[in-house]
């Protein structure tokens, strides 16, 4: 059986090695003949589901307090379909692009490279555009040698795992070129697709953030540009870390991976609070005005209360994955709130939310997703949404966090192991023992990475002592019986 090409979130590896510009060719192609041959991409997963989030995407765009602004990126009413390409600030980013265009193009398809971009920007514009592909060029978190390819579905939803599995299934293969006119346009036009997302980014906000100063920490990645830009076009002050990508320096010792300059920055600035995004802007963290870190499950929590608040969390329900802290289930069970629970992936989180209609849902590490304007996760649409409950609640962000207080945890990746045996009789025994040992305080997840060769522990426990002394003691086991 032929291993998956497709992880969690795309195709993802090395850049140059595993990620060449001959496999960005390839895929482009693959995908371009999906959908000129079948336009099977067209209808997604649950049309019916993904109508009603949409309806109420539309619904809480009505009530913004500005008129949204589209800048058409393509000429209306092509004669073929229309891809949309974006990337993040890697080097690698920009052989990858110039390849999945010759791909796409020449399999039929127009295409539209919009450069530098957030991975939520190609997603909204998808949708927005009603454009058949969206692709988005970027590892996330990842360092910078590496890199990712990923689709969206026209509506702006990733492409579910059989569309993966059917446009890996045509690599290699013989196939017809379409000649002459039949080729696709290659045009370029980022400033278009910069304006139409600002807009729309800045239209979800129901009041001025005139009066917040906000550090914001752009990982030296995709939001270097948009990211202030829409927060200060909704009235903050802003002030502006890691903002100089060089094509090298993107996620380096900055970011939602390492928020520690931001802690200092915000309490050496005066800052209400601070904001830390990823390499592609998928995921937001916080630091509260005392410099402490408010991850992706204190922010879900208090956007879920807030929302259940004023009526709009769908079945008062919030979804989390596997990894989310007990603390936050304790505390959404406490204000009446119901928990789903999917595997890790913001992937899964959105085949829940889409499969019931519920609007928010998202992860520990800050993918946060708000189906009342987007369709996957979206690190700067977080962090306004943050910046407008503190100026709605005139209250610091340490206090609307309050209420979601941690479990201990301590999680601990362990690299050069194979992470496919992790259900392994003698790791599962030792699994076993930690859950005695933990008993009714505490939790035991192991679970292999689908971004990264590696295996992730995660204990949360009644103390951080415990935590950290039964992580290291099964992250131990892990690399004696896991070891490649």
């Amino acid at each position: 059986m032929t291993e998956r090409l497709f992880g969690t979130d795309g195709v993802r590896g090395l850049a140059n090695e595993d990620i060449t510009a001959e496999l960005a060719l390839d895929l482009g192609v693959a995908a371009a003949r999906l959908v000129v041959e079948e336009r099977i991409m067209a209808t997604g997963q649950m049309p019916i589901v993904k109508d009603l989030l949409k309806e109420q995407r539309n619904s809480a765009m009505t009530e913004s307090r500005t008129g949204i602004k589209r800048p058409q990126l393509i000429p209306e009413e092509p004669a073929k379909p229309r891809a949309i390409i974006g990337r993040d600030t890697r080097v690698s980013g920009q052989f990858l692009d110039h390849a999945l265009a010759a791909g796409l193009s020449s399999a039929g398809m127009d295409v539209t490279r919009v450069g530098v971009i957030p991975t939520p920007g190609v997603a909204y514009l998808t949708e927005a555009q009603d454009i058949e592909l969206g692709v988005v060029i970027s590892a996330s978190h990842n360092p910078m040698q590496d890199n990712g390819i990923k689709f969206f579905a026209r509506g702006g939803y990733k492409l579910p795992d059989e569309m993966e599995d059917r446009i890996q299934a045509m690599l290699g293969q013989n196939w017809e070129r379409p000649l002459g006119p039949g080729v696709g346009n290659v045009v370029a036009n980022g400033k278009a697709a910069d304006d139409a997302y600002v807009n729309h980014l800045v239209n979800t906000v129901p009041v001025s953030l005139h009066g917040l100063r906000i550090v914001v920490d752009c990982a030296n990645g995709a939001a270097s540009e948009i990211g202030p830009r829409a927060l200060r076009e909704a009235g903050a002050d802003v002030v502006v870390i890691n903002a100089s990508p060089d094509g090298r320096n993107i996620n380096l010792n900055c970011g939602s991976t390492h928020p520690e300059q931001l802690q200092s920055m915000v309490k050496a600035a005066g800052a209400d609070f601070g904001v830390a995004f990823d390499g592609d802007a998928d995921r937001c963290l916080a630091v509260d005005s005392l410099g402490n870190l408010v991850d992706g499950d204190q922010i879900m929590g208090m956007l879920a209360i807030n929302m259940k608040n004023q009526g709009i969390l769908t079945s008062d329900t919030l979804v989390v994955t596997v990894m989310s802290n007990l603390g936050l289930r304790l505390a959404m069970e406490k204000v009446g709130i119901k928990i789903a629970t999917t595997a890790v992936g913001d992937r899964y989180v959105l085949e829940e939310m889409r499969a019931h209609g519920y609007v928010l849902g998202g992860e520990q590490s800050g993918h946060v997703i708000n189906a009342r304007f987007a369709t996957t996760g979206d690190g700067i649409l977080t962090a306004l949404q943050v910046a407008a409950a503190v100026a709605s609640h005139r209250a610091p962000l340490s206090e609307l966090v309050a209420p979601i207080q941690k479990l201990p945890q301590t999680l601990i990746n362990v690299p050069g192991v194979d992470k496919t045996r992790v259900g392994d009789e003698q790791l599962q025994a030792t699994v076993r023992e930690v859950e005695g040992r933990l008993g009714t305080t505490g939790r035991v997840l192991l679970r292999p990475s689908g971004t990264e060769p590696l295996v992730r522990v995660m204990i949360e426990a009644a103390t951080q002592e415990q935590a950290d002394q039964e992580a290291g003691v099964l992250a131990e086991r892990v690399k004696e019986l896991l070891s490649l």
